[in-house]
């Protein structure tokens, strides 16, 4: 019999690019056969964190293991506090790891790190660059299960004439440094006017027309879309030729998974786990952190090379097909059926 698990995160927002990894995670788990039961929907966090910690008491006797969402901002708490309830409850938890500021929170709560990833059954890291901070952090109860996706809902496309066509797809956030695009699409189309760009999201803090503010400034052709479904922004990202990660703290992120399998040539900032998951120069590009004009140049450079900016996308296509869910699965089977 498969395993019963208690699944603890964010689902407010299913089926969005926005979603936590909880909306498509649970959906496969159950595929194979798996009891989920996820929490939580509420938008109030006070409401939020009662219905989690509820539902551990309600369901403890028909449960086997808890799946944790796990990241390094607010949602930190609210993981080492169901991660206490599992303990205080006897319950085994697994703690999934996401997000690029978790090192810091490491750093930060080093008290509260020892207790909730130091219990755990395991930690799943999703990198080899969290693997290695939270290695090096003496959590050797750790082991990498890369984030997945369903290839065949991201078909490849294969492009051989690349104009400035921009795509963003991120929350519009700070962190995100949406306003490092804009800048990259004035430089660009100084160089070759009417570069255009889209950039899908919704906003979060205000970045987002703050990007509207600075785009009528410069005068630059530029789509907002607000959220869009995934199967929305992959259909839309045919009419697009580059994918422009402009972050400055990031882990390996789904949008930039995706992007990969779509065929959109990647130009991203240097950060975080993006070394661990873009091999510069052979399946994608790394530029230094808020360095517009370097992440123009290289968009520039592929335009004037498209046989390098085709052979980028196709072997971004092919390292991606080792996320697909197919291949990811057996690892979460292994380590659920243990």
């Amino acid at each position: 019999m498969k395993k019963r698990i208690l699944y603890i995160g964010n689902d407010l927002q299913v089926n969005s690019f926005t979603a936590t990894y909880i909306s498509f995670f649970s959906k496969m788990l159950r595929k194979e056969g798996y009891t989920v039961r996820t929490a939580s929907t509420r938008n109030n966090k006070a409401l939020r964190l009662v219905e989690m910690l509820a539902l551990l008491a309600r369901y403890k006797k028909t449960t086997d293991i808890v799946l944790i969402d796990t990241y390094g901002a607010m949602n930190f708490y609210y993981a080492y506090l169901v991660g206490k309830t599992c303990e205080l409850l006897k319950m085994d938890y697994i703690p999934i790891l996401h997000g690029g500021n978790l090192p810091e929170r490491l750093e930060d709560s080093k008290n509260f790190s020892k207790d909730l990833f130091g219990n755990s059954l395991v930690n799943v890291a999703p990198s080899k660059y969290l693997f290695n901070v939270f290695q090096k952090h003496n959590f050797k109860n750790t082991q990498i299960i890369p984030n997945s996706i369903r290839l065949k809902n991201y078909p490849f496309k294969e492009r051989n004439d690349f104009q400035p066509k921009l795509l963003w797809v991120r929350r519009f956030q700070k962190r995100y440094n949406p306003i490092l695009a804009v800048e990259v699409l004035k430089i660009i189309n100084e160089k070759i006017p009417g570069a255009t760009m889209c950039m899908v999201g919704p906003d979060k803090d205000g970045s987002l027309h703050n990007c509207k503010k600075l785009g009528k400034k410069y005068g630059l052709e530029i789509t907002f879309t607000g959220k869009l479904k995934k199967k929305q922004w992959a259909k839309l990202s045919r009419d697009y030729d580059f994918f422009i990660n402009t972050t400055s703290i990031d882990n390996t992120p789904i949008s930039v998974i995706e992007a990969m399998s779509l065929g959109l040539p990647i130009i991203s900032t240097r950060v975080g786990g993006m070394d661990y998951l873009i091999d510069n120069n052979v399946d994608g590009i790394l530029v230094l952190e808020n360095d517009a004009q370097a992440m123009a140049t290289e968009v520039l450079r592929l335009i004037e090379n498209p046989e390098t900016a085709l052979e980028l996308s196709r072997k971004a296509r092919a390292k991606v097909e080792g996320f697909d869910w197919e291949i990811v699965k057996e690892k979460w089977n292994r380590l659920l059926e243990t």
